[in-house]
């Protein structure tokens, strides 16, 4: 089984987190997810964020602890590592130059959101914290 490791980001502005929407066609299309991307061979997971932020969404963030680390299998040849980092805007108003949409949402009304699998334990931890 081959794993793939993820970092994802959950920005945080003015009490709201960010949430990108995976573009059609695409592997988990039209699922709602924190943002990010792929793990490049040498390059830090704080590092990962700061490019897949930047090229997704066109924003500036600051990498800070992470938050959850959640592992999902979304077909038996393949695993997804997810580490969930928390994070905090900087600027930039936001581009979806490789989402289909994102939006800032309250972390109550995130579960009205249909979030990719592999998000789920993220959401969670995240609703745990309670100190948005």
């Amino acid at each position: 089984m081959q794993t793939i490791v993820v970092c994802a980001a959950v920005i945080e502005r003015n009490g709201c987190v960010l949430l990108a929407l995976r573009k059609a066609g695409g592997e988990q299309g039209l699922l709602w997810e924190f943002p990010g991307g792929k793990l490049i061979p040498g390059e830090s997971p704080a590092q990962c964020l700061l490019r897949e932020i930047n090229e997704e969404l066109n924003m500036h963030i600051e990498v800070n602890a992470i938050l959850e680390v959640s592992s999902h299998c979304y077909n038996p040849e393949q695993q997804i590592l997810l580490l969930a980092y928390l994070c905090r805007h900087l600027n930039g108003e936001g581009e979806a130059l490789d989402c289909q949409d994102f939006r800032w949402v309250d972390p109550d009304e995130i579960e009205n959101y249909n979030l990719a699998p592999a998000d789920l334990p993220v959401l969670e931890k995240l609703l745990k914290l309670k100190t948005w």
